[in-house]
């Protein structure tokens, strides 16, 4: 499982962190991807905004291991008291979180396969949402963790119609999302490419502009 960093700025301005961008792709498609192809867009707009922003990449299509007993039983050991095998098993599942929670924005793909998200993508998913790392339990409910961050969900389909009945994906990435803290999220949707590309292309342009307008 592969992840890149490209550092466009590592300096701090005013007393700030330059943005930490977290760009999230699950398409089994590496060519012809219209998510990996909004994705693209949607950076290039954040780099026009924020010029030394840096970039982290997380390709899922290149493998993600699935939660396993093991996986579990690691979990809910303390997080001091683990064995080295335990931490081995949580080593994958800590690397993800890690750059979750160092991200500032949220730039994740998601193409809808059969109604829902990839299974790489719900991989991914069961690795990060962990209980007392990611979200915590309290007496009035589980509250998230990663507060204050922005998302930008970028999703394409073949003929599901984003937010009706048989659209699984962006409702269930948007309560995960939220169940974890992270509220603000932005879903820009190529939808129905099958049944009107070149509606579900405008349509995708739109929420582009007005999600990230370009500068003057």
């Amino acid at each position: 499982m592969a992840a890149s960093i490209t550092h466009l700025a590592t300096n701090h301005s005013k007393g700030n962190p330059t943005p930490r961008v977290l760009r999230i792709d699950a398409s089994a498609r590496k060519t012809g991807s219209t998510t990996r192809g909004l994705a693209d867009k949607v950076i290039e707009r954040l780099r026009d905004q924020h010029p030394e922003l840096t970039l982290v990449e997380r390709d899922l299509a290149e493998g993600i291991p699935f939660v396993t007993e093991a996986w579990v039983a690691a979990n809910f050991i303390p997080a001091e008291t683990r064995t080295p095998e335990q931490r081995a098993q949580l080593a994958v599942s800590d690397l993800l979180v890690a750059e979750l929670e160092t991200a500032d924005i949220l730039v994740i793909g998601l193409p809808i396969y059969n109604f829902g998200p990839p299974a790489a993508l719900k991989a991914w998913i069961d690795q990060i949402a962990r209980a007392r790392v990611t979200f915590r339990y309290t007496e009035n409910g589980p509250v998230g963790l990663l507060e204050g961050k922005k998302a930008y969900l970028v999703a394409a389909s073949g003929g599901t119609a984003m937010g009706s009945a048989i659209d699984f994906a962006t409702p269930y990435l948007r309560h995960v999302l939220g169940f974890v803290g992270i509220e603000d999220v932005t879903l820009i949707a190529a939808d129905r490419q099958m049944v009107d590309a070149e509606a579900a292309s405008d349509k995708a342009e739109r929420a582009l502009q007005s999600a990230l307008p370009l500068s003057a």
